[in-house]
Parts: C-alpha cells; structure tokens; sequence
C-alpha cells in the first residue's frame, strides 16, 4: 500500500515591536517617557505625516500616517520628532540576530515585524510558544524594548494574534481554535480588506467571517476579484505560504484606496506624502536604492495611468521621493479629476542579493501531531 502524502503543520511566530520608533526614542531619552510622543513630520509649516506614536498619545486617537497638524489637534501637548532610521536600523538589525539563534527561516516585513517558522528549531526546543516568550524576553533583557508575539500554524492568524494583547503581548492560536476565530473575526481585520473593501463588504451585509464562510468560492471571487479566493481558504483556516526568507525584489513601494475621491493637488499631495514614508521604511528595511521612481494613479471611473522618472544615481531618501512623486503627479494635469488610488515605487534596483523563493501549497494527507 502506497502511502499517503504527510501534511506539516507548521509554527509559525508573529513579532511584532510594540510602538517601534517611539518606544526607541523613549528609551534613549528619558524626558520622552510617560510623554506622548509622535514621531514623523514636524506639524508647522505645511506639516508633516505621523510615523508612529507611543501609547501615551495613542489613547487621544493618534495613529500612523495621520497628518502631523491633525494629531497636534488631537493632543495639543504631544511632543513631536524627527525620525531617526538610522537607530532604528540598528535596533532591527539586533532584533534579527535574536530571531536567528532560532531559526534561519525569517521573514521580515519590515523594520519592527517578522514571521518566524519554527517548526524546526535550532535550538530543539520544540514549543513555538516557549520559543516566542524566549525571544520577548530576550528583546526586552538586552534591548530594553517591549514585543508582542502571536503563534498560529500559519502566517495569516500568526500576525491577526500578535495584536490581540498589545502591548507586551503573546496569544496562541492553536489548529483547533482557527475556524471559531476566522468565523468571529471582523471582515476588516482580513488580510487587503481596507477601508473601501470592508465598506463595500458591510453594504452586502458581510460583518464577520462567519458571514463570508456562507459564500461559495465563486461567489467571492466574483464580487472581490483574486482576493476573494483567499478569504474563502483563510476563514477555513487554509493559509498554506511560506516563511519566505529570500527574495528577488524588483521593485518595491505602497499604495491606498482612499474611501472618498481626491479632487485637489493639495490633498493628492498629502496622500503621496503618506505613502512616501511607507515606502520609505521598506526600502530601508532592506537597504535597497532604486533609481526609477513610478507614480501610479487611479481614477474614479477606474482608468490607471502610470508615470516615471529614472535617475543616474539610486537612491532612497525620503524627501527625493516626496517630491519626485509630487513632481510627477503635478504634470498629469490633476484638476478637475476625482483620484481613487495612488501609489509610489521604486525599482531598478540593480545587483540584489537576494533570491526569490517560490511559494508552495501543501497537498492533502495525513497530519502531523505537533505540540506548540
């Protein structure tokens, strides 16, 4: 009798910092803590975009890549400051070196968040979940800085748990809880449901993944395009990609739908301003310098058009993106438009030493009993 292929379940880890930059900067500065704290752009002037903002400020609704006029508002006595990437690289890179004496098998996502398999632990520790208390604990031993942690058997419940118990947090998800989760799970917290999919999702009377698990396959994807299969496996509890630790990156950038048109340059401006530090963050993330920047914008009636300029020498700073793009998006003609997406990338990149990984499905069989 031929045997059945062997399905693995993995463990699988969500790190992620808790209030990355501001937590940094309060650590090396004591008159910053118990203050509330706003890293980003300056709000005089024309005023900048909010980068992170510690816990303090926080709770008077402050949140990332909100305008820094907006949150000065919100909290009149919160403190603003520049961004130091430069430590916050360092600070990450050491984050990285704690991962590693686990597993080889790390996935960044950005400067303050990665997914860990450690299905196989170097260590041979066994438990995901001593393995994620092992790392928090070392983070805040060695770094003076707080994580919060989710363990699942795949990616997408790894990172939806990361967040449930912030900050300093950790929550399990184990096999048998995920499609009791799934079910429960509010249709924005699904992966690349923004603002406009989770409104267009409520309009059909879809609030939770339990509504969602009531369409068929065909039905979602008609309605949500690609995406639509997905959401159709993970409220099952099926996320079969993996820990991807290397990859070839051509290019690299962030875009948003916006839940209303644009209709000026300045608020057009302001968006590309947001998504500017976004990308930003990733290409430090993994040190990479582009020469061609590409402006992409969608319009109300759906029509997309794309606009680039290439340069000499790469580069990477934030305020040659901002203003290539704003350059860029000046010369479309932007009035009397109605602008639903905007996005910025950068590519050209050159010699990257990275390799992509291709993702693989598990196929069905029998499955493993694995303790977390």
């Amino acid at each position: 009798m031929q045997n059945e292929p062997i399905q693995i379940i993995r463990k699988i880890i969500h790190i992620d910092m808790d209030a990355f930059y501001a937590s940094v900067e309060q650590r090396d500065f004591p008159e910053y803590r118990g203050k509330a704290l706003v890293v980003g752009g300056l709000p005089q002037g024309r005023g900048g975009v909010v980068a992170t903002a510690s816990y303090e400020a926080r709770k008077f609704g402050i949140r990332s890549a909100m305008s820094s006029k907006r949150a000065l508002q919100l909290c009149p006595d919160a403190l603003f400051v520049r961004p130091r990437f430069a430590a916050y690289k360092e600070v990450s890179q050491k984050i990285r070196e704690i991962f590693s004496r686990y597993t080889d098998l790390i996935e960044p996502l950005s400067l303050d968040e990665a997914y860990l398999d450690v299905t196989n632990d170097k260590l041979n520790i066994g438990s995901a979940i001593d393995i994620a208390k092992q790392i928090k604990q070392a983070i805040k031993d060695e770094l003076n800085l707080t994580a919060s942690a989710g363990v699942s058997i795949n990616k997408f419940v790894a990172k939806i748990a990361s967040d449930i118990n912030k900050p300093d947090g950790l929550k399990f998800i184990g096999p048998s809880s995920i499609e009791d989760f799934m079910e429960r799970l509010p249709v924005e917290k699904f992966f690349g449901v923004g603002k406009v999919t989770a409104q267009k999702m409520k309009q059909m009377g879809l609030h939770t993944g339990a509504d969602l698990k009531n369409l068929t396959e065909d039905e979602l994807t008609r309605h949500f395009g690609k995406a639509g299969r997905f959401y159709y496996q993970i409220v099952r509890g099926i996320d079969n990609r993996e820990v991807q630790p290397h990859r070839e990156t051509k290019s690299m950038g962030a875009e948003d739908t916006f839940p209303y048109d644009l209709t000026t340059l300045a608020e057009m401006e302001t968006e590309l301003d947001k998504i500017a530090v976004i990308v930003y963050d990733r290409l430090l993330k993994y040190n990479l310098k582009g020469r061609t920047l590409t402006l992409k914008v969608k319009y109300s009636n759906f029509k997309q058009i794309t606009r680039n300029q290439s340069f000499t020498t790469a580069f990477n700073d934030l305020e040659t993106i901002c203003k290539t793009a704003k350059q860029l998006m000046a010369a479309t003609n932007p009035d009397d438009v109605k602008v639903r997406l905007l996005g910025i990338s950068l590519s050209n990149f050159g010699d990257i030493a990275l390799k992509q990984k291709e993702e693989k499905e598990t196929g069905p069989g029998d499955q493993l009993s694995i303790t977390f």
